[in-house]
């Protein structure tokens, strides 16, 4: 005889059958939505920047004067209209993944109203010419998608499991490398990895690469498809990524000091006057930019990928220029992201390397460059060593890419002892509770 609570509980499970695949259909259109914006958000960013070279090749100092002037409208506009859209965006993601939320503050760092403005914010810096990266705000604006359009969903992942997918989804949007979008989100947004777990497996994976390749060569299992066995990849790696760690330490230090949830003077008088802060930091823009020959507008794409041709001339001194112009951009506080900046300071660094002299590769040095200095300013190897893997789609690279990113964090934490974004999500976390009154 059938129990009668059988078919009562064969319903239950259908229903919670039926809300998971509810769940998962809108998971997926929403996940579109946030591809789709982050292909758009990507063209204003492209359009912006040509707008800007345009603008320049018609009217140098005009569009000089743009830099101090954009710099402070754009800190005006965010501290009147959209506080929570300030700077990267990443640490907004960090801080709504892991903490409560209440009130208008609390929801705001990851929502379609400071996606918007995000956009609008970037687009403009970039149109004024600041050395700041799209793929940060990506981050928060696919996050703010997601959050947004899955708010109330039932029978699917919760809140923070929501923000997370959708920050890593900015991520792989943003590079178009999505293994990278998936190792972020455990590297840093959900920081479920351990910091000393993924060291160890990396200096494993890459000690034990090291000696097979010192047995056996640049081996294949199924015959080399692609890439080259340039063994010079690996005695480049410790050095290119030792420096690479100690400026990356370095930029992360100064921009902490400045707009991190710390006090000191500098970061007092940037509260007190942020607009006339940001307007300095405009200032010094236009003062490197006038120095460097105009080298240090916009994301550095470009920059980066003639020195990954063999162009002659730049190396150290984009490195060099890049590196203050990116601080100062990112030190007004407005929004736009540090990742393709660094991984243009990062590609001047490794052609200074290939240029110095060492038998180094000049394209090998460079992607190195890119890898370890990145992993420097974000401390995040594996995603660094992954995006580029990715980005160049050289297999004999994986192993020197690990190594020099490994380096790199490990000498940028002897400067900057805690990662760069999860410090700037303390600008960002709600104060705890106060405890109940004892009645």
């Amino acid at each position: 005889m059938t129990s009668p609570q059988r078919p009562h509980r064969e319903r239950v499970i259908a229903r919670l059958h039926a809300r998971r695949t509810r769940a998962t259909v809108v998971l997926v259109i929403v996940a579109i939505l946030g591809g789709l914006a982050a292909a758009a958000f990507a063209r204003i960013c492209d359009q912006a920047m040509a707008l800007h070279q345009h603008l320049y090749a018609w009217a140098k100092w005009p569009t000089l004067a743009m830099l101090p002037i954009g710099f402070a409208a754009v800190a005006w506009l965010t501290r009147r209209f959209a506080p929570e859209s300030a700077g990267s965006g990443i640490p907004q993601v960090i801080a709504a993944a892991e903490g409560r939320w209440s009130g208008r503050w609390g929801g705001q760092r990851v929502t379609l109203k400071t996606a918007a403005w995000k956009v609008a914010l970037t687009g403009a810096l970039l149109a004024c010419g600041a050395s700041i990266g799209r793929e940060g705000p990506t981050v928060q604006v696919v996050a703010g998608i997601t959050r947004t359009l899955t708010r109330g969903l039932r029978g699917g992942p919760g809140r923070r499991a929501i923000i997370i997918a959708g920050g890593a989804a900015g991520v792989s949007a943003a590079f178009n490398t999505p293994i990278a979008g998936v190792v972020f989100a455990v590297e840093e947004l959900a920081k479920s990895f351990e910091r000393r777990t993924h060291t160890t497996v990396i200096l494993v994976v890459v000690v034990a690469g090291f000696a097979a390749y010192a047995m056996q060569g640049d081996y294949a299992y199924f015959g080399v498809l692609s890439g080259s066995a340039l063994g010079s990849a690996w005695f480049a790696a410790p050095l290119i990524g030792a420096v690479g760690g100690l400026f990356g330490g370095l930029f992360s230090k100064a921009l902490v000091a400045i707009v991190g949830p710390g006090r000191n003077p500098i970061s007092n008088w940037r509260r007190a006057h942020p607009v006339v802060f940001a307007f300095g930091c405009g200032l010094a823009a236009m003062v490197i930019a006038i120095a460097s020959g105009g080298i240090t507008f916009g994301t550095g794409y470009d920059e980066a990928k003639s020195l990954l041709q063999d162009h002659p001339g730049m190396g150290l001194r984009l490195a060099v220029s890049k590196f203050f112009a990116s601080l100062v951009a990112s030190a007004s506080n407005g929004p736009g992201g540090i990742f393709a900046p660094a991984l243009a300071t990062g590609a001047g660094i490794g052609a200074a390397f290939a240029r110095s002299g060492l038998p180094f590769a000049n394209r090998d040095a460079v992607v190195l460059g890119m890898a370890a200095y990145l992993s420097g300013v974000v401390q995040a190897p594996l995603t660094s060593a992954v995006i580029l893997m990715e980005m160049t789609r050289d297999p004999s690279l994986v192993g020197p890419l690990m190594l020099a990113c490994l380096i790199a964090r490990w000498v940028s934490g002897l400067i900057m002892p805690e990662a760069i974004y999860h410090v700037l999500a303390g600008n960002w976390r709600l104060p705890p509770k106060a405890p109940a009154a004892n009645v």
